[in-house]
């Protein structure tokens, strides 16, 4: 096998299994911090955003030119909008704030579908981790632990109720472990199946629509979440700092 596909595939099973280190939190800690889960997903969002303007997008422009990347660009954002309308998903702290009862039954069903929504979320990910790895081995180290970050808290939310429903730490664990596995999935395929058809405009077309779904998840998801969370400017100095460190590193990086 080639190293580069290699290194891909390994970084994009990084990304997706970190939805295991979440499942651990959700069996091992009971009380959550918010302020410090608000900090985290602000500045994953600042992440994102910085590596979807400031790599994926002007590589989408240099192969595409501006009109062809940018409609990529809304087409990726929206992809990942309709895959989110009709399979959402929702955050531990989200569900907690909804669901006030502690019915067995309700905390089972909301943890299965939780799994299942961000099973079928972490496939285009996947997908998205590998191609960037393919082109350049440092978008895709920054892409994978943008995206590792974000899998915690996914993590957190299949396991917790599902452990609080059934008692059972292995279910919890492997209901998790599962969601996650889906993202090497999506680049296994990726790797093996679409792959060969690659070129340099189809790879334009592909960062500039990775971008979109980036962004679309950060403003979606990850900053809502956070403001939530935290009800005061953690949630926006955290995304600064996420923005910061990113521009910092492809500075020293380049």
């Amino acid at each position: 096998m080639d190293s580069q596909i290699l290194k891909a595939l390994v970084l994009t099973t990084l990304a997706g299994l970190s939805t295991t280190i979440g499942s651990l939190i959700g069996l091992i800690v009971r009380k959550e911090n918010p302020r410090f889960m608000s900090f985290v997903l602000g500045f994953t969002a600042g992440v994102m955003i910085g590596i979807s303007f400031f790599e994926l997008l002007p590589s989408g422009f240099e192969k595409l030119g501006f009109l062809k990347a940018s409609i990529s660009f809304v087409a990726g954002f929206v992809f990942i909008f309709l895959i989110d309308t009709f399979i959402p998903h929702e955050y531990l702290g989200q569900k907690e704030r909804k669901e006030k009862d502690d019915q067995n039954k309700r905390l089972l069903r909301t943890g299965l579908f939780t799994a299942l929504g961000i099973a079928i979320h972490n496939f285009p990910e996947g997908m998205a981790t590998f191609y960037s790895a393919m082109l350049n081995t440092r978008i895709g180290i920054a892409i994978a632990v943008a995206i590792a970050i974000h899998n915690i808290p996914e993590g957190i939310a299949v396991s917790a109720p599902i452990y609080k429903a059934t008692g059972s730490r292995k279910k919890a664990f492997l209901f998790s472990f599962l969601s996650g596995v889906v993202e090497p999935v999506g680049a296994v395929l990726t790797a093996f199946v679409l792959f060969p058809f690659l070129n340099p405009m189809i790879l334009g077309y592909i960062l500039a629509g990775i971008a979109g779904l980036m962004v679309f998840i950060a403003i979606d998801e990850l900053l809502p979440v956070s403001k939530s969370l935290a009800h005061s400017h953690l949630p926006i100095i955290s995304f600064i700092s996420g923005l910061v460190v990113m521009i910092v590193s492809l500075v020293l990086i380049k």
